[in-house]
C-alpha cells in the first residue's frame, strides 16, 4: 500500500503537531510504517495493533481516503430532545415565581409548561429532570429558588 505526497504530509503534520486522540496517532502510525513497506504483522508489532486490525485501516485508506482511515466514523444516536435555546426556555421559569397555586415548581409542572407555551410539541419529565439537574436545579426541594442577598 502507498500513500499520496498530500495524505503523506498531512498524516507528518498530524504527527508532529499538537495534541491528537490516541487511536487517531496510532492508525496514522500504522499507515505510515504500511506506506514504508512493512508488513501488516509487522506493523501490528510495532504500534501495538492486531494484524486484523491494521489490514482493516489500510482497507479504509484504500476505499475511502485518509480521513476514513484515520478517524471513526459518526455514531447513530438519539438526537436530543431539546436544542440550546429550548434549554434555555425551560430553564427560565424556574427561576421565577411558579404559577398561582403551587408552591413551587415540579418536573411535571414544568414539563407541562414547556408543552403549554410552544417550546416543543411534547417532552418527557425525564428529560425536564436530566436538565435541570445539569444546570444543578432541582426547584421541587426548595419554595423559593431565586436567592436574593438580605439588604
Amino acid at each position: 500500500m502507498s500513500l499520496t505526497v498530500g495524505d503523506r504530509e498531512r498524516i507528518e503534520a498530524l504527527l508532529s503537531g499538537g495534541v491528537q486522540e490516541v487511536r487517531t496517532v496510532v492508525r496514522a502510525l500504522a499507515l505510515r510504517q504500511l506506506d514504508r513497506g512493512l508488513s501488516i504483522p509487522e506493523v501490528g508489532s510495532l504500534v501495538g495493533l492486531a494484524g486484523k486490525t491494521v489490514r482493516e485501516i489500510g482497507q479504509r485508506y484504500q476505499a475511502s481516503g485518509l480521513d476514513r482511515a484515520l478517524f471513526d466514523a459518526p455514531r447513530p444516536g438519539k438526537v436530543p430532545s431539546l436544542d440550546p435555546g429550548q434549554r434555555q426556555q425551560v430553564v427560565a421559569p424556574v427561576c421565577s415565581s411558579p404559577p398561582e397555586g403551587f408552591a413551587r415548581w415540579t418536573v411535571r409542572l414544568l414539563a407541562e409548561e414547556t408543552v403549554r407555551r410552544k417550546i416543543v410539541a411534547a417532552i418527557g419529565r425525564e428529560a425536564i429532570r436530566v436538565l435541570l439537574q445539569s444546570h444543578d436545579l432541582e426547584p421541587w426541594r426548595e419554595k423559593n429558588v431565586v436567592r436574593r442577598e438580605a439588604r
